[in-house]
């Protein structure tokens, strides 16, 4: 017997594992010397090119409700301009409920699924890209054109791929994508499990991911795609009134433009066709590397897209179908344009980059310095990256700052009710930053009215008792306070005589509305 010491013959630890122990050890092995290295650093890379804004744009409807899951004695007024879809969304409770357990700081929570969102997105994509096609370049080129476009509009939605910010599309878009790898892949119990997911998350995204699966395996089994838009319109009714909105709830609404198609320009249609007409062709051809889910995916996409811009041009050159604009059928291109680009840039690594080092620099350097350029100029007055733990940049966000750590929880303030549109602000929210109560606003909370009108008069009412917010004096202020229970304000420089106000920078004043027996003093 050969007999050789333990030295010669180590035994690893797996091996003193049972069998299927060992086959899960030695598949997670893989798994981490596979792909998920490469997309841990794709994803980092995004996140710098991308940039990251705490507080920005639609994120002034999620992060208050986030922060308010976390800390349930913030914003005891004014929360239901954004819980208004918080209570549609798991979202909010799971990130909020998350730093709530930990105990950490919530911005820190909400940058890391951010980071998590854009992994997960990256994830998905190779997921995806490793169904559609055969070679290991072109699947990398598939998430790379992903991870550098990420900035991208999506025409006509006011929507980007991925946001430099938190929103729950932070983690329905990976989910809704993942899905469809699953589908594609035929785990249809896993594709459904994400399809839940994505509704918990994200209802109104969750139904285009439906409709898109739908006419995915409509297509697989070359069949002509059926006509759901009886179905769609017989169930509308019940939704909302065929009669136009009217007052303050159709103000609310035509503020939204890119609801209507009727006020698109031509580069919107152009984002909208030209990834349709490219998918077609993509459908057609017989392309190197590729299996036959790439071409049944893009041929899914054509009556997809199609079918969703009939219904936005129904809707909106139908006066009576005015009030479904709020339903947005546009953003169902929002799938198109992730997986478009996904597509896109599987075919350039099989046909172009391949396995020259040099040429994946050529494209995507520019991609990335391009990139870096556009989210720069849509931020000018706030760090590209605006780190969990830093002050603001601008003097709106560092009198944000200010209130957040020297104010009462239960502190009410006003402010210029289109301070959101001012460019020194760089879109960043007042509740989301500063985390106290607000009047509304007439730039955001606008949003909330166009999906819920029946929040019209009381936002009408607040945006109006703020009207002429640059000429307001003590009496005005005053005012303000006896119909609200305002309590402080964020006024411009020079301070407002007769108030009390403890902080001041170059363009504004945090002040305190004096209470009546303050005056007899």
């Amino acid at each position: 017997m050969d007999l050789r010491s333990s030295k010669d013959s180590p035994v690893r630890p797996e091996n003193t594992l049972p069998w299927t122990m060992r086959r899960r050890v030695r598949l997670f092995g893989k798994a981490l010397h596979g792909p998920v290295a490469g997309l841990a650093a794709a994803s980092i890379a995004s996140l710098l090119v991308q940039g990251y804004h705490l507080g920005v744009d639609d994120a002034e409807i999620y992060i208050p409700a986030i922060k308010r899951a976390a800390d349930p004695r913030l914003f005891p007024f004014g929360s239901e301009f954004f819980m208004s879809h918080a209570h549609l969304s798991l979202f909010p409770d799971l990130v909020g409920d998350s730093a709530r357990l930990t105990h950490l700081p919530p911005d820190l929570v909400i940058f890391l699924y951010h980071e998590i969102g854009i992994f997960l997105l990256l994830m998905a994509a190779w997921r995806l890209a490793s169904v559609c096609f055969s070679n290991g370049p072109a699947r990398w080129a598939g998430v790379a054109l992903l991870a550098g476009a990420l900035s991208i509009p999506v025409a006509g939605t006011a929507l980007a791929i991925m946001d430099p910010y938190v929103t729950a599309r932070s983690l329905s878009t990976p989910a809704t994508l993942m899905s469809v790898a699953c589908f594609a892949s035929n785990q249809r119990k896993r594709a459904l499990a994400w399809l839940g997911f994505t509704a918990l998350v994200h209802p109104q995204m969750s139904v285009y991911a439906v409709v898109f699966l739908g006419c995915f395996a409509l297509m697989r089994r070359r069949q002509r795609v059926s006509q759901p838009e009886p179905v769609i319109a017989a169930a509308l009714p019940f939704v909302w009134s065929f009669q136009p909105a009217q007052g303050a709830a159709r103000e609310a609404l035509l503020s939204r433009t890119y609801f209507f198609l009727s006020n698109w320009t031509w580069y919107e249609w152009f984002g909208a066709f030209a990834p349709l007409a490219l998918l077609g062709w993509f459908s057609t051809g017989v392309f190197r590397g590729t299996t036959g889910v790439f071409r049944v995916l893009a041929r899914s996409f054509v009556p997809f897209g199609v079918m969703f811009t009939a219904a936005a041009i129904g809707v909106t050159y139908t006066p009576s179908l005015e009030n479904y604009t709020r339903l947005q059928p546009m953003r169902a291109f929002h799938l198109i344009y992730v997986i478009f680009f996904v597509l896109l840039g599987g075919l350039a690594g099989e046909y172009l980059l391949r396995k020259s080092f040099w040429r994946w620099l050529a494209l995507f350097v520019p991609i990335a310095v391009g990139m870096w350029v556009f989210q720069a100029a849509s931020y000018p007055f706030s760090r590209h990256l605006e780190w969990p733990g830093s002050v603001g940049t601008s003097d709106w966000t560092a009198a944000f700052f200010w209130i957040r750590g020297h104010t009462p929880r239960d502190a009410v303030f006003a402010l210029d009710p289109n301070y959101m549109a001012i460019p020194e602000d760089d879109q960043h929210g007042f509740r989301a930053v500063a985390e106290r109560g607000a009047l509304a606003d007439g730039v955001k909370d606008s949003g909330a009215v166009a999906l819920f009108p029946q929040l019209a008069d009381q936002w009408k009412a607040q945006v109006l008792a703020q009207s002429g917010w640059q000429q307001f004096e003590l009496a005005d202020f005053e005012r303000l306070a006896r119909r609200y229970p305002v309590t402080w304000v964020v006024a411009r420089r020079p301070s407002p005589a007769g108030l009390v106000c403890p902080y001041e920078n170059r363009a504004l004043a945090v002040c305190r509305i004096p209470e009546p027996h303050e005056h007899n003093r």
